[in-house]
């Protein structure tokens, strides 16, 4: 009997229009590395905001739509070909007026339905953010992740965070309706209590995965450890109706997902408190290392690695603890875009991969 082929997912075309700083783009793209070359400010981080934005809508740098339009025009289109079992085309139009998202040329109605034809993990500057940031990035982190392999995870965010909303107005209220108070905390409950469930079942997934590419990175050095601290310690119901004294002076929900956090140990101190800042940075890449691994293993296919400009900061032993995840990468058959400039190109990477020189909005392919 034959082996099972692995299942491989690739961007095989990339479509943008006053994106950024480019006007016109069309590019084909072979499963494999690929490697941005260019100075600083010519566009080679664009390139990858591109990729992430056709896989999660939104952008790893925390902007909005606007900032994304190419100066002095009213909105930007980005569209993408997907190639796994099927081929997938994506269009994407934004601008101050308009948001158009189609795939396979039907418009998209609900995002259970669009995402996860693309996965994307992406390695960049912003990721010390997850370390050094509040508890709001780190909950991101593990909300994109669960959105990434859960198809209904999205959406009960979405509906707790509109129960959340509503909850609150009513708490600023200076007459508060109490039934209608009722009614949102009952919602606010049974959407947390599940988003909460899937929270706890992630962690023990996620950690091992982190510790092991933290000790990769970092030549065993520190043991690293990930706890996940929620706000709500037992039933949240109760622990709702406790704090509801205390909700009517701040005006606001004092329990709940929206307030858990995911905290980092290196030899059990707190990283983000007494980690030097190389050792942040090698936590930052294990963080995403391990996101990379869980999808792969979940999906039996490597999402899309979008990496700018990481190698370039790490010294060449902790790029070797890097290495293992380009390598399994490679070896899947999968697709990995990696800026550099000429000055920090990492020679290890010596290896069969296609290089592109970027320059002032423009990418070229180059022999």
């Amino acid at each position: 009997m034959a082996p099972k082929r692995r299942m491989t997912v690739h961007l095989s075309h990339l479509r943008l229009r006053d994106f950024r700083n480019y006007a016109k783009l069309d590019v084909d793209f072979t499963p494999g590395f690929h490697v941005l070359l260019g100075d600083n400010a010519q566009g080679k981080t664009n390139i990858l905001e591109s990729i992430y934005l056709l896989a999660t809508l939104r952008s790893f740098r925390g902007v909005g739509g606007a900032q994304m339009v190419r100066h002095g025009q009213k909105g930007y289109f980005v569209g993408g070909r997907v190639v796994s079992t099927a081929e997938h085309l994506i269009k994407l139009y934004w601008s101050g007026t308009e948001k158009k998202l189609s795939l396979n040329d039907q418009p998209v109605k609900r995002l259970t339905d669009y995402l996860g034809v693309l996965r994307t993990v992406v390695f960049c500057t912003e990721d010390l953010q997850l370390i050094k940031g509040t508890g709001r990035i780190r909950r991101r982190f593990l909300d994109l992740l669960l959105s990434q392999t859960h198809g209904s995870y999205l959406p009960l965010l979405q509906r707790y965070a509109h129960a959340l909303r509503s909850r609150n107005a009513l708490l600023k209220q200076r007459n508060v309706d109490e039934s209608a108070l009722d009614s949102f905390s009952g919602e606010l409950v049974r959407l947390g209590t599940e988003i909460l469930h899937l929270r706890h079942q992630l962690i023990p997934r996620l950690s091992p995965l982190a510790r092991l590419a933290y000790r990769r990175i970092s030549n065993d050095a520190e043991e690293l450890r990930l706890e996940y601290a929620p706000s709500v310690h037992g039933d949240f119901a109760v622990e709702l109706a406790r704090t509801r004294g205390r909700e009517r002076v701040l005006r606001s929900t004092l329990v709940g997902p929206h307030r858990d956090d995911v905290q980092l140990f290196l030899n059990e101190k707190p990283a983000g408190q007494f980690g030097s800042e190389g050792q942040k940075r090698c936590l930052a890449i294990a963080l995403k290392m391990a996101q990379a691994e869980y999808l792969t293993g979940l999906h039996g296919a490597p999402p899309v690695l979008l990496i700018d400009d990481v190698m370039g900061e790490l010294d060449v032993k902790r790029r070797s603890g890097l290495l293992p995840l380009l390598e399994r990468a490679h070896h899947a058959r999968g697709q990995v875009f990696m800026t550099c400039t000429e000055t920090n190109w990492p020679e290890e990477l010596g290896r069969e991969l296609r290089r592109w020189s970027v320059q002032s909005g423009s990418l070229r392919g180059c022999s």
